[in-house]
């Protein structure tokens, strides 16, 4: 049996060396093509985004007062509801089931003034939302957004509407 010579060791670790310097580069390479978003930790994102909110509940709904309450919740609170009474949780009043699936982030409301607009402050990330206007045909939102720059502007309209409903 013949031992493996030094050329061939030599070889053997000169390709292993390349191996590893070859992956390392291309993570690198995938890394630095990446989003700004997500390459940046989270403490260089901004804190607060300034969200302008629009009602335009369209022309069928002409002199209905806008002013409105809005919510924004971290958790689509529909669902949590949901999922409370289906699987009941003894001791666990739905309050304190909502908070916990917030993970201590807390719901934000603000009211649209008489012509249907509102500025909010928002911390970045996925919030849920939710508004009704009451009329000849109330209309409910339930609008998932993602926050995610220093402004953002979100218009509520028939069209994203969650549903319609006729006033008798």
């Amino acid at each position: 049996m013949k031992t493996p010579g030094i050329i061939f060791r030599l070889a053997t670790l000169v390709l292993q060396a390349a191996l590893v310097i070859g992956l390392f580069s291309a993570g690198w390479l995938i890394y630095r093509r990446l989003p700004s978003h997500v390459a940046n930790p989270p403490e260089e994102r901004p804190s607060k985004a300034l969200i302008q909110l629009i009602m335009r509940p369209g022309s069928q709904m002409a002199g209905v007062a806008l002013d409105v309450p809005v919510e924004f919740y971290p958790v689509d609170i529909v669902a949590v509801h949901h999922e409370y009474f289906i699987e009941r949780r003894a001791g666990k009043r739905l309050d304190d089931f909502l908070t916990e699936r917030m993970n201590g982030r807390r719901p934000v409301t603000a009211r649209l003034d008489q012509s249907g607009q509102a500025l909010v402050t928002v911390a970045p990330g996925n919030w849920w939302v939710h508004a009704a206007l009451a009329g000849e045909e109330d209309l409910e939102w339930r609008l998932p957004v993602s926050i995610t720059g220093p402004k953002q502007t979100i218009e509520l309209t028939p069209q994203n509407a969650y549903t319609r409903t006729k006033s008798f």
